[in-house]
């Protein structure tokens, strides 16, 4: 005779199943993803690459000027903002709790660190991601729609070199200035809060900043704001390349660009951040 099954275990067997299955196929599509990122990424260095070896490879100047304005420069007075903001809200949040110690002066160290090591890059690709990342998605996409990449290709002349090469490199290189930049527009706003309002002496606060930083916090901030720029233009063209569907399509993949952008930058950045306290360099 047989045993009645009972319908809650089997639902419940059912909805287990279906989920694995879920996530299986969500780790199969980001795994994917990362991989055509990551691809088309390499490709675009082989192509800098070669333009640096062969003469008859080069990456066309005007439109790596241009891209550099484009995400660089226009993204200036945003990051100087977005900065400065930053600096006066460590000022405020940390004057607080170290009073409650008598060590006021040491609000120069934390924005300091915070900002090097932190907070300037991973602010600066965050303004810069919905600022001129998602401007690219939506310009290479519209590309794509319009047909002018398939005209591209029916020219013989490669999309990664003259679409992707100029975008990338642009951003790797509006990252490392802008994080610069930031970083020391910060250190200043931090300092206007420190004299004037928290009457922290000047010299003291110069000092301390000073005592506190070391070549190699520059140095982690930058090349992390390079690696970051990467993650944003690599993105950006990727899913402004993939566009289908039309206009629609176009503004699907400009919301997932700022999207996994930011994300992969976060999950980034947290890399980083373990692999140079494992090499003893914080």
């Amino acid at each position: 005779m047989e045993t009645p099954t009972d319908p809650t275990a089997t639902h419940r067997s059912s909805a287990l199943r279906r989920g694995v299955v879920n996530v299986g196929d969500a780790t199969i599509r980001s795994v994917e993803y990362l991989g055509g990122v990551h691809n088309m990424v390499w490709d675009g260095l082989v192509w800098v690459g070669r333009s640096m070896v062969h003469r008859d490879v080069r990456i066309g100047r005007p439109a790596l000027i241009a891209q550099v304005v484009r995400l660089g420069v226009r993204s200036t007075a945003v990051i100087m903002l977005v900065s400065a903001c930053i600096g006066m809200i460590l000022a405020f949040q940390m004057a607080p709790p170290l009073s409650e110690l008598g060590q006021t002066d040491k609000v120069a160290n934390i924005i300091a660190i915070a900002v090097f090591r932190e907070l300037g890059p991973l602010i600066t690709a965050v303004v810069l991601t919905g600022f001129a990342g998602a401007s690219v998605a939506a310009e290479i996409g519209t590309m794509v729609v319009g047909e002018e990449v398939e005209a591209l290709e029916a020219h013989a002349l490669n999309p990664i070199r003259f679409l992707v090469v100029p975008r990338l490199l642009a951003a790797i290189i509006a990252m490392a200035c802008l994080c610069a930049m930031a970083n020391y527009v910060s250190i200043f706003a931090g300092w206007v809060m420190g004299v004037y309002m928290l009457d922290i002496p000047s010299g003291v606060y110069i000092n301390n900043t000073i005592d506190q930083l070391k070549l190699v916090d520059f140095v982690t901030g930058i090349a992390k704001a390079a690696i970051f720029g990467a993650i944003i233009g690599g993105i950006a063209c990727f899913n402004g390349l993939k566009v289908s569907g039309g206009a629609a399509g176009v503004g699907r993949a400009t919301t997932a660009t700022v999207v996994h952008s930011i994300v992969l930058v976060i999950f980034a950045d947290l890399i980083f951040s373990g692999v140079f306290y494992a090499m003893g360099w914080f």
